[in-house]
């Protein structure tokens, strides 16, 4: 794993939005995936760093050779994401067999540009594996399209996301953080969470929002 089980573990316990403000501030563009990008399994928070999968457009059959050698060759806590090269929300990318591989591999859990389908399935077998999608689909991918690469930047959910980043997400969303920002944006996400934990302590106190901003002037 890239990065050590103290800087995994803080981010699990920081707020999304506490994420993605410090990266506007740190990174200084959008790391936050599209709105539509939502949990599908439970509520449970993922962080991990990004393996990247490219699918693409095409009627032969080929087995997922780009997809297996992922997950097969995973160290354990990864974050898979997988892109479609067309934005298509009526295919699925991922579905019970490939979370079977990713779960035994260790993976933290699954972001895809479009659909999973299985839920069903996944929910019952696997419900300590995330997954984040854009839409859900029963289509399949076979004879429409094949895996085209791995472990390159891939866009997912609006935003370029690069082997290494780390994607942190829960019900707020998906945050990706640059990998060379990871450190400094976790410096200032717990500056924002210990600020915040103070205003909400003065608001209560006072019974005023306003008051309660006056002093960090931070909403």
């Amino acid at each position: 794993m890239i990065y050590s089980q103290d800087i995994i573990e803080r981010f699990r316990k920081a707020a999304i939005p506490s994420v993605s403000d410090a990266c506007d501030r740190v990174v200084g563009r959008r790391c936050f995936m599209d709105h539509s990008m939502r949990p599908r399994i439970s509520e449970r928070k993922m962080v991990g760093p990004a393996v990247t999968v490219l699918m693409g457009p095409s009627a032969d059959v080929h087995p997922p050779t780009h997809m297996i050698e992922t997950l097969d060759n995973a160290e354990g806590g990864e974050v898979i994401v997988v892109s479609l090269s067309e934005e298509n929300l009526n295919m699925s990318l991922f579905g019970g067999l490939m979370t079977a591989g990713a779960y035994v591999n260790g993976f933290e859990g699954a972001v895809l540009s479009c659909g999973v389908r299985d839920l069903p399935e996944i929910k019952r077998d696997y419900s300590d594996f995330q997954i984040f999608s854009r839409s859900v689909s029963c289509a399949t991918i076979v004879t429409r399209y094949v895996t085209l690469a791995n472990d390159i930047p891939v866009e997912c959910g609006g935003i370029m996301v690069n082997p290494g980043d780390l994607i942190v997400g829960d019900l707020d969303g998906v945050v990706c953080v640059p990998q060379g920002k990871v450190e400094e944006v976790l410096k200032v996400v717990e500056e924002i969470e210990a600020m915040e934990a103070e205003q909400t302590k003065w608001i209560l106190e006072l019974k005023s929002f306003g008051k309660g901003l006056a002093k960090y002037n931070r909403y």
